[in-house]
Parts: C-alpha cells; sequence; structure tokens
C-alpha cells in the first residue's frame, strides 16, 4: 500500500534546519519525546488518500497535482506579496487538503456526524416509530440505550472524508475568495512552528472561525474565511480574494506559536532548537480542536450546531 502524507512533503520542507542538514525539529505533544526527521519520515499513513465510499477511491491525488508542484512558487510570491491565482490555489488547496484528509480533520468531523445520529434517534424515538429494545437489553428506547452507554454509534472516518473530497473545490474556492492576512515575522529567536495539523483555529469572535497557517519559519496567512461564498458558484479565479500584510510583533508571535501548538494533533515542528521549546510545548501541550455539538430541539425534532474549538485535552 501507498504511503500517503496528510501534511505534504513540500510544507515541512519549508521547515528544515540549517544547522542539522534536511532534517526537522519535533516534539510529540503526547510524551514530549523530542528527536529530527526528515519529511519523508512523518505524516503520513498507509493508504491514507484511498476512499473506498467513491467511486475513483485514490482522486484526491488528482486534485494534489494541481497543489504540491507549486506551493514553493506560491510561498516565495507571498512573501514578496506578489500573488496571482496559481499561488492561492496553491495554498488554499494545501489548506483545504490538510482540512479534509489529516487523522486530525477526521477524528473532528466525525463529532457532528455522531450528534446527527443520535438526534435521528431521538426524533425517531418521540414519534414512536423505532420499536424498544429487546428485554436482554432491558426493552429500553434508543435514546435510553445511548445515554446509558449500551450502545454506542461509530462512524467510519474515511466517510467524513469523502463528504471532504467530495467538496473539496467549493472549500478551495471559499478558502482562496476570502480575506486574508499575510504575516511576516522577523523575529528570528521565535520563529513559527509548524505541526501534523498546520491550521491553528484563531477565534476573536464566538459566531466566526479564522485559521492561522505557516507557511515558512518567518511567513504565515490568516484566513478570515467569507461564508456567505458557500452558497455561491464555485470561482477558482479568485476574483474576491483580499489581502493586507502585517509585520508581527514578538507577543503576536507567541501567541500564534501558542495556537499552533494547542492545534496541532500530537507532533508539534519547527526549525531550529532553543531551550524555551520545550517548555512552552508542555505548557500548551494539553489542548487539541474539538467540534463541540448542541442538539437543539426544533418542533418534533432536532437541530444539531457544531462548532470548533480548541478545548482542554488531558493526555
Amino acid at each position: 500500500m501507498p504511503l500517503d502524507h496528510y501534511v505534504s512533503q513540500v510544507h515541512l520542507r519549508n521547515f528544515y534546519s540549517g544547522n542539522h542538514g534536511q532534517r526537522l525539529y519535533a516534539i510529540r505533544k503526547s510524551d514530549l519525546l523530542a528527536f529530527r526527521c526528515r519529511s519523508e519520515d512523518v505524516c503520513r499513513i498507509e493508504a491514507g488518500s484511498t476512499n473506498p465510499y467513491l467511486a475513483q477511491p485514490r482522486i484526491i491525488e488528482e486534485f494534489l497535482t494541481t497543489v504540491e508542484p507549486h506551493y514553493n512558487a506560491a510561498v516565495a510570491r507571498f512573501r514578496r506579496n506578489d500573488i496571482d491565482s496559481q499561488s492561492i490555489h496553491a495554498i488554499a488547496g494545501f489548506i483545504a487538503y490538510v482540512m479534509t484528509s489529516a487523522p486530525a480533520a477526521l477524528r473532528i468531523h466525525t463529532t457532528p456526524l455522531k450528534a446527527q445520529v443520535e438526534a435521528e434517534a431521538k426524533t425517531l424515538d418521540g414519534q414512536g416509530i423505532l420499536p424498544p429494545a429487546p428485554t436482554s437489553l432491558g426493552g429500553k428506547s434508543l435514546s435510553e440505550l445511548l445515554v446509558d452507554g449500551a450502545v454506542k454509534i461509530d462512524v467510519d472516518p474515511k466517510f467524513p472524508q469523502a463528504l471532504g473530497i467530495t467538496t473539496i473545490l467549493r472549500r478551495l474556492s471559499t478558502l482562496g475568495n476570502s480575506t486574508w492576512d499575510i504575516l511576516l515575522n522577523e523575529d528570528a529567536a521565535s520563529t513559527f512552528f509548524t505541526s501534523d495539523y498546520p491550521i491553528a483555529l484563531h477565534r476573536t469572535d464566538p459566531r466566526f472561525t479564522n485559521w492561522i497557517v505557516p507557511l515558512a519559519p518567518n511567513l504565515a496567512v490568516r484566513i478570515v474565511p467569507d461564508l456567505a461564498l458557500a452558497r455561491q458558484d464555485i470561482d477558482l479565479r479568485f476574483p474576491k480574494f483580499r489581502c493586507r500584510t502585517i509585520d508581527l510583533r514578538h507577543r503576536e508571535v507567541i501567541e500564534i506559536n501558542r495556537l499552533i501548538v494547542r492545534s496541532a494533533e500530537d507532533l508539534v515542528f519547527y526549525q531550529n532548537d532553543a531551550p524555551w521549546i520545550s517548555r512552552f510545548i508542555e505548557k500548551n501541550r494539553h489542548f487539541r480542536i474539538e467540534a463541540v455539538t448542541q442538539n437543539v430541539p426544533v418542533n418534533r425534532g432536532f437541530l444539531t450546531l457544531s462548532a470548533q474549538m480548541i478545548v482542554s485535552y488531558p493526555r
């Protein structure tokens, strides 16, 4: 089976250390193990791009041919603020792919699906459509069995991946036609980290989610998605793309790195080692992104609301 990288190697190689050749520094949040690695050694899964729910199980690989060969040139264009549609496509496409196929993304996107099934069970029970369980299970309703934990809902992570792949061009269009901040970091002592889920969740308003994505140790982007675009036609010319360049102060760099660590699934990568980095990661390792859901009663059923948040997660 092919070993598919869910974080592209072209992205990780931008964080290679000049002190130790073609390698990254890495720390695992789960056990704080520090090590050096090559891009080809990490962020990969056997047949990770293969999805059995699709008529063409590896169709996402065709999408990546429009992204990865242009990634480095796109980073260079963003750095000098000479941005064209191909560079927008490469960076937004990289983000859309990670949001679709990284293990963190699959975990996050299964939660709303589970909540929807639970809501449907409650609705059907309330309408008397589902029969009670057999006496061996106490004759309880499905809703009661779910609450008791006697029945659990299991969602195949490949299913939300399939949903993401079939809508990836729409996600690409939404990202690429939104407002972007180009974040420049001239602080050589506190360069940007990246991770096995290099899409840091940034909330300044409970109603909206922004995404901060490191592209290189001294360059990142912050995307403010225009959700209204999700209902409009796909346009990969990106006519609505808007951007501004921001020179960050030291405290702003530290806050972005905090969000990158907290949003990472397990692995945090960085270019050059320093004594403060392991302490910083240790302090922020007990967090991750979760989909927080709520089933709201509506008429005779439920409306499932879901929002991604960084939450405390004991390891």
